[in-house]
């Protein structure tokens, strides 16, 4: 075939190229907004830093194979429209409740269905991967990180005093603080391990891609992202208390700054690379014979393109223009913020029970996005307190939502002991709450905590989010609140002694909320949400 012949081979597949990019173009507008809460995240979040380089890489995989994606442009599908239509709408539905991570898969999802639009499935099986590949840059609701962050700090904390036991080291665990007598150290959140876990497991998954073996040896390259991460993490944190006890806190500090960010991502990936190398010898092949990019077959397309590629993606063009339209309509809409009053107006005195205010430090404020706050320690008369907490957030949409104390709580180095779902009667009605048994420092504390939303009580975090997105639908509206009411196990008090010192304080304290934390737009009484299952949120 002549080089004149081939070029006007190429110039119809050409032409459905130059279209496709006009539709990814037009889906960078419609989902502008949800891209840049992305981005700001990629910015701000340590454990989503390598977001920036997801994209590049899908990037490099198509443009590697530029040969092969030409030659697959087959007949169109119309499942392609269906599933751009279908991603328009969970964006659109996204946009209206603040639930971003409906947005960015919707995101991925209309990528594969400009893929099926443009050149079917034959073009689908060639950009799959590169396309899939996508969702590593996605950051998990808060929520769900917030319960992931806590399962490691408890994991990584439970190594770390492993690591400092094989060097016959005395050594004590409370949740997630290690305890070596003289010293403590407190496995915080940003010592959870996430900041890694999420970058390795990206990492291993494109690894596990170029790895040409066996199918279970490459699930098994992906999956053990996961314990070299935690692995890591727990080796760090175990030589930081053996510096501490061997050359004291200075140096532990130095030990920690050197073993962290780059330098244990960067000894984890020299990890995965030599569990590639060691599956490859003992399938008897060198690992530069098998780690490279899988081959493609350059498949004939099953029909000369027509105009059939055209119209399918023309249609594509239009549906997505018609969604972002939609959504930056939808964006500048006014959300509707019920009028309450502000906490500074709470009461001191609640009957028998007197108020101390306190005041959150201005970080701690500024990192929970909140609008606005009650924090008071309230004594009766035997001067035995009760601490109120009330985080109200008028609108939920900016991705700031209320804090799960399972996550604060271990932050604040205190250790949960005992976690479960009940509910309280009295004279505001009654609904369920989470109840925890928290310990520091041989002080023990009774916690109860629920969330209040749009006049509903609420203590399944999971629930909350359903909620938050039908009303975010129904009534254009995101507000809610938190609260949280802790007293201590005194000494010669049992923990029953302290449920019956906080149920009175509830009684007398949560009808004066109700005009702080705004009901239904019809005022009517606030309703306790049913929820199956005794599991945390």
């Amino acid at each position: 075939m002549s080089v004149h012949s081939l070029t006007r081979s190429r110039t119809p597949a050409i032409g459905v190229g130059l279209l496709a990019l006009a539709v990814i173009a037009a889906a960078l507008f419609a989902f502008s907004s949800a891209l840049s809460e992305l981005s700001h995240r990629w910015w701000t979040e340590e454990e989503y830093s390598h977001g920036f380089l997801i994209p590049l890489v899908s990037v490099w995989l198509l443009w590697s194979r530029r040969d092969a994606l030409l030659a697959n442009i087959g007949r169109p599908s119309w499942i392609g429209l269906a599933l751009i239509l279908f991603a328009v709408l969970v964006h659109i539905i996204g946009e209206y409740s603040s639930l971003f991570i409906l947005s960015h898969v919707a995101f991925v999802v209309v990528f594969f269905g400009i893929a099926l639009a443009a050149g079917g499935y034959s073009l689908l099986r060639v950009t799959f991967i590169p396309i899939a590949y996508l969702l590593f840059a996605i950051p998990v609701p808060y929520f769900i990180e917030s319960n992931l962050t806590l399962q490691l700090q408890l994991i990584s904390s439970q190594l770390g005093v492993d690591v400092i036991r094989l060097f016959q080291i005395p050594v004590y665990l409370s949740g997630n603080v290690i305890d070596l007598g003289y010293y403590q150290l407190q496995v915080v959140e940003a010592c959870s391990g996430l900041r890694y876990l999420f970058p390795l497991l990206s990492l291993s998954f494109l690894a596990a891609y170029l790895f040409q073996a066996p199918f279970w040896q490459r699930v098994l390259v992906f999956l053990s992202g996961i314990p070299i991460t935690i692995g890591m993490n727990g080796l760090r944190i175990g030589l930081v208390g053996v510096t501490v006890d061997r050359w004291g806190p200075k140096a532990a500090d130095s030990v920690l700054h050197a073993f962290e960010g780059w330098v244990i991502f960067i000894a984890c990936a020299a990890i995965l690379l030599a569990e590639i190398f060691v599956l490859a010898r003992l399938s008897g092949t060198r690992f530069f014979q098998v780690f490279h990019q899988p081959p493609i077959r350059h498949k004939a397309p099953p029909q000369k393109l027509t105009g059939s590629n055209r119209f399918t993606l023309a249609s594509a063009l239009i549906l997505v223009c018609a969604g972002g339209v939609a959504v930056h309509s939808i964006a500048h809409r006014a959300e509707f913020v019920p009028q309450r009053m502000r906490f500074a107006a709470f009461p001191d005195l609640i009957g028998r029970w007197q108020g101390h205010p306190g005041l959150l430090d201005t970080a701690t404020e500024k990192g929970l996005g909140l609008d606005d706050y009650l924090l008071s320690d309230y004594s009766a008369a035997n001067g035995k307190p009760v601490n109120l907490y009330v985080a109200y957030y008028s609108s939920q949409r900016n991705g700031y939502a209320p804090h799960s104390p399972v996550v604060c709580i271990p932050g604040g180095g205190w250790s949960i002991t005992h976690l479960e779902r009940t509910s309280y009667h009295g004279p505001s009605g009654t609904f369920p709450l989470n109840r925890l048994i928290i310990h520091r420092g041989g002080v023990e504390q009774v916690v109860y905590y629920w969330f209040e939303e749009r006049g509903r009580v609420i203590a399944n975090e999971y629930w909350a989010k359903w909620y938050l997105l039908i009303d975010a639908i129904t009534e254009n509206r995101t507000d809610g609140a938190l609260i949280r009411v802790t007293t201590e196990v005194f000494p010669g008090e049992t923990e029953n002694d302290a449920d019956q010192r906080l149920h009175a304080f509830m009684a007398a304290a949560l009808p004066k909320l109700d005009a702080y934390l705004p009901a239904e737009p019809s005022t009517e009484p606030k309703a306790a949400v049913a929820e199956s299952g005794s599991g945390h949120g």
